[in-house]
């Protein structure tokens, strides 16, 4: 499906925004990217979070760079068929990523319907 940057970067955008009010406020030091393609060994990734999450930070974790949660548009555009099915797999793409740094694993996830 074809789509510009801007209208994959307001997806990712609308997916955030949908996260619980109290949940967002307990996102700590990470940042959300939106990149064209993962890395040429992961074609297909359409998502990746880089950090720790919180549940493994301790009295050791300051000063540190901001996690990262990266959205990749090439393997999401070119999985997706129609813009409803680009809307949703965003929104998964997004709550996905945004659960490891809640400090879920993808089996968890897996279980919750979530991968």
């Amino acid at each position: 499906m074809d789509m510009t940057r801007d209208e994959f970067e307001t997806l990712v955008s609308d997916a955030l925004d949908q996260i619980p009010p109290q949940l967002a406020a307990m996102m700590d030091n990470v940042a959300i990217f939106v990149e064209d393609e993962p890395d040429p060994s992961s074609p297909e990734l359409l998502g990746l979070y880089e950090g720790t999450p919180l549940t493994e930070r301790g009295e050791w974790y300051a000063g540190v760079l901001p996690d990262r949660i990266i959205i990749y548009m090439g393997p999401t555009t070119r999985f997706c068929e129609t813009y409803d099915e680009m809307v949703q797999e965003v929104r998964t793409t997004v709550i996905h990523e945004v659960a490891h740094h809640f400090g879920f694993d993808d089996h968890e996830l897996h279980e919750l319907g979530w991968s």
